[in-house]
């Protein structure tokens, strides 16, 4: 008799902009975890000749000499829900096909989990398919202070696309932990190890893979 394969239990992993989410996703590679991040998979889909076509069409001159501009397509799109949901059809059928192929290879491998990092998981709906989940929180004068610091955007541009987002009170009570990000690495690296050697382990003796 054939056997379905189960597919590895999915820690979602999310925060608002400024909280060190990324920092937390090297941290859980660090642990053995493979995280699939949905940004990179992004940057990689709209690397895409067909998909920079379709994007230049619907937005002229935001593909310069083959490459996107990102900072033209983000102040042609942002403002505008439309062009924000016209540029996702392009973009996110694309995206979660290719982190569905990489889950796959980590099913084959026999991950008991994979990490999905995914800015706009709730926002998305996509909370609704991960066994659990993680957010990365900080105060936002902290949250800011960070986001300016790593340059390219300014307080105006992080509040406005910080408002875009569900309120970090809502992403609170939605995760299944939260980590707080406010002092050094070391004390964020005790709260990620935690989470590894004990959350994971509980959710995983008692939850069921697909």
């Amino acid at each position: 008799m054939n056997v379905a394969p189960t597919r590895p239990r999915r820690l979602g992993l999310t925060g608002s902009i400024g909280a060190g989410k990324s920092t937390v996703a090297a941290l859980l590679r660090a642990h053995g975890l493979t995280v699939l991040d949905a940004d990179e998979q992004a940057r990689l889909v709209t690397a895409e000749p067909e998909v920079l076509a379709q994007i230049e069409a619907r937005f002229p001159g935001t593909v310069v000499g083959g490459v996107l501009d990102r900072a033209a397509l983000a102040a042609r799109v942002f403002p505008d829900p439309a062009a924000v949901a016209d540029l996702n059809a392009t973009v996110h059928p694309r995206v979660r096909a290719r982190m569905a192929a990489l889950e796959q290879a980590a099913a084959d491998r026999g991950e008991a989990w994979v990490v999905q990092d995914v800015p706009l998981l709730f926002e998305g709906g996509l909370d609704a398919g991960m066994d659990a989940v993680l957010v990365v929180d900080a105060p936002l004068e902290l949250r800011l202070e960070r986001a300016l610091a790593r340059g390219g955007l300014t307080r105006e541009d992080i509040l406005a696309r910080d408002a875009r987002q569900f309120p970090a009170e809502e992403k609170r009570r939605r995760a299944t932990w939260v980590i707080e990000n406010t002092g050094d690495l070391a004390a964020l690296e005790a709260q990620v190890k935690r989470v590894v050697e004990r959350g994971l382990w509980v959710v995983g003796a008692v939850g069921s893979g697909e």
